[in-house]
């Protein structure tokens, strides 16, 4: 069981991986070498942490950290204590993934959000939206116009959802909705946002930062 604080009703997962040179934002690396990119990781991640923390002073959520690489010292000697760590341990995404889920519920979260860190535009007005869209639908999706997803949220765990899918290629969305189809499940598609994956994409990070800035 996780330890959640108080009214874990409404939990949200930030999947994301410990900036170390090298290992972290390996796409980006010819534009940006290894300790741009792990920098890149950095930033990201704070950013993201930073919207949950404005979502938080809006709705009663609890937060939780999956994370890749680094270790729980390290974790917390980069974003701080008051976060909720968690090895995202063995597997492909989307086994990992599930087995994220399937704890929440099981510590009595009853809506469930996961987002990454690596699309600027998920914002805390975003992620207020989704979760009060999970009060209406079985299934919130955030589709990323890479093809992939940017978020998805749940009621329950639904392990078939993370299964049998390309993960990392564009079919990933279209895949998961497809699933979501045969099992009769009603959805709702967020706005599409743009990952920053590529050395093409650093442009929607620089515009993102503009924006806070000017905001």
């Amino acid at each position: 069981m996780l330890n959640l604080p108080a009214n874990p009703k409404q939990h949200l997962i930030i999947f994301t991986r410990y900036p170390e040179p090298g290992k972290t934002k390996t796409r980006l690396i010819p534009a940006l070498g290894t300790v741009g990119a792990a920098n890149l990781q950095r930033q990201m991640t704070e950013h993201t942490i930073f919207q949950v923390q404005e979502l938080q002073k809006v709705i009663a959520i609890s937060v939780e950290v999956r994370f890749a690489g680094g270790d729980l010292q390290l974790m917390q000697d980069w974003l701080g204590l008051d976060l909720i760590y968690q090895s995202q341990a063995e597997g492909d995404l989307g086994s990992r993934m599930a087995r994220s889920l399937f704890e929440a519920f099981q510590s009595g979260a009853e809506n469930v959000i996961i987002i990454g860190t690596d699309c600027p535009g998920v914002n805390a007005q975003i992620l207020a939206i989704a979760f009060e869209k999970l009060h209406t639908f079985d299934l919130v999706l955030g589709p990323a116009i890479d093809g992939g997803y940017y978020l998805i949220g749940l009621r329950q765990p639904i392990p078939e959802l993370f299964v049998n899918i390309e993960w990392g290629t564009a079919k990933v969305f279209q895949e998961t909705v497809e699933i979501a189809q045969k099992l009769n499940l009603s959805y709702v598609n967020l706005s599409p946002l743009a990952d920053v994956d590529r050395p093409e994409d650093l442009s929607i990070w620089e515009q993102a930062l503009k924006g806070e800035a000017g905001g």
